[in-house]
């Protein structure tokens, strides 16, 4: 785990859902939930454990774990999710139990795809929406490409975008494609998600190439901020360009990411 945090991702998730046997479900998470009470985090990189399903029993029991916990780790990540009621009661058990935890919220449900913009706005809680593009596609009996899940990822930026939260897209599954997954993680960044998945370490460089704003998207959005900041109406001309308000949302939304 301490070897995850220093690999350069924003977010370090440690999983005890699908790349755990059920043989090992029990060690992993006490092994897992004694590490987050020990280690001294200090927030540079986020740090959360994607827990089984809440709804199933080894859900059940990972959730009883972070209860029981000294330290609850900071956030989890909630897999197939289906409805806003999961998290609805989850925050409140949370709330009563005085429990700090954050959320991330998986949607990768044909359920959750229909519910999104409700699942998204359930809890104070949730600081971003995840795209499980493989469940997603075995849900949908479509094929796990792009375009066959386009429309699901379209509505996820869409509910996410709503609740004002960061959204994350699926990992790029082959290692052996570093092509293929900068390609798919440019289209992603350029549908509206704030970043993407990453199961090895050799694609975190990629990843924050992409999603982090660079140097001449920062200057321009610092002189769009400064050109409104001192214009006397809604609209500005910049490199004889007309410039309207919602621009300057985006402007101050890429300042906001490139200084976090």
């Amino acid at each position: 785990f301490p070897k995850a945090l220093k690999v350069g991702a924003d977010i370090m998730c440690v999983d005890l859902e699908d790349a755990i046997a059920p043989q090992h479900k029990a060690e992993a998470r006490a092994a897992t939930l004694k590490w987050f009470a020990e280690a001294e985090l200090d927030g540079s990189v986020e740090a959360m454990v994607r827990i089984n399903a809440p709804r199933t029993p080894e859900g059940m029991r990972d959730i009883d774990a972070v209860l029981a916990s000294p330290k609850a780790p900071p956030a989890l990540m909630l897999p197939k999710v289906k409805s806003p009621a999961e998290i609805v009661a989850l925050t409140e058990l949370f709330d009563e139990l005085k429990i700090p935890t954050r959320l991330q919220v998986i949607v990768e449900t044909n359920e959750a795809l229909k519910a999104a913009w409700e699942i998204a706005r359930s809890s104070d809680r949730i600081d971003a929406m995840f795209f499980g593009g493989v469940d997603m596609a075995a849900d949908l009996r479509c094929r796990n490409s792009w375009n066959a899940l386009l429309y699901a990822r379209s509505r996820v930026v869409h509910a996410a975008a709503g609740a004002g939260v960061d959204v994350i897209d699926v990992p790029y599954l082959d290692l052996n494609d570093m092509d293929g997954m900068r390609a798919e993680a440019e289209a992603a960044a350029e549908l509206g998600f704030s970043g993407k998945g990453s199961i090895h370490p050799s694609q975190a460089p990629i990843l924050n190439e992409i999603f982090t704003p660079s140097a001449a998207e920062v200057a321009y959005a610092r002189r769009v901020v400064e050109a409104f900041e001192t214009a006397d109406s809604g609209l500005v001309v910049l490199d004889g360009k007309l410039l309207e308000k919602p621009v300057l949302r985006s402007m101050y939304r890429v300042l906001a990411r490139a200084g976090a």
